[in-house]
Formats: C-alpha cells, sequence, structure tokens
C-alpha cells in the first residue's frame, strides 16, 4: 500500500501554469533581494535567499516532464528543506536574517 508522502511527493509535476508563477515569484524575490543588497547597501533581506531557493526549486520539480517523478520528487523534498530550514532560523537564531 503506498504511502500518502509517495503520492505527494512523488507525483506527476504538474506543469501547465503553477511552475511559471512560482519561477516568476522567484524572479521577482531576486530583484527584492539585489534592492536590498545593490541599491541600499544592505544585507538584512537575507531570509529573501532562502524564499528564491524555495521557490525556484518548487517550479524547477513542476516543470520538468511527466516521467521524472524521481527527480521531481528530490527536488521538492530540497524546496521544502530550504524553506524548513528559514522557519528553524526565525525561531532559533533570527539575528542571522535580521542583520
Amino acid at each position: 500500500m503506498p504511502s500518502i508522502v509517495d503520492e505527494t511527493v512523488f507525483s506527476e509535476p504538474s506543469g501547465g501554469v503553477f511552475p511559471v508563477v512560482q519561477l516568476c515569484g522567484a524572479l521577482v524575490m531576486s530583484g527584492l533581494y539585489w534592492q536590498y543588497a545593490v541599491v541600499d547597501q544592505s544585507l538584512s533581506g537575507g531570509w529573501l535567499l532562502f524564499m528564491i531557493a524555495g521557490t525556484a526549486l518548487s517550479g524547477v520539480a513542476e516543470s520538468l516532464p511527466n516521467d521524472r517523478r524521481r527527480e521531481a520528487g528530490v527536488l521538492r523534498l530540497a524546496a521544502v528543506l530550504v524553506l524548513t530550514c528559514l522557519l528553524a532560523m526565525l525561531f532559533l537564531a533570527p539575528e542571522l536574517l535580521m542583520e
């Protein structure tokens, strides 16, 4: 009997508009980080790097062909791990993200 994790994480990539929205979101967040780092000369937007990586990994996972279920699952797990690390850092060491 397949588990719920196997059915959701290692399912076929959805394709369509969803990966385009995620990759455009990562691009917009990259622009925001650029604005923090270059224009304002501040590194206070470090949390954006985690968001960029998480959404980009998820967008790439959803844009893979349907026969690449395992690769999509690994990219989804990596995205969840990156975003979970962001949450852990917010609670355990917020000074690292809010410099």
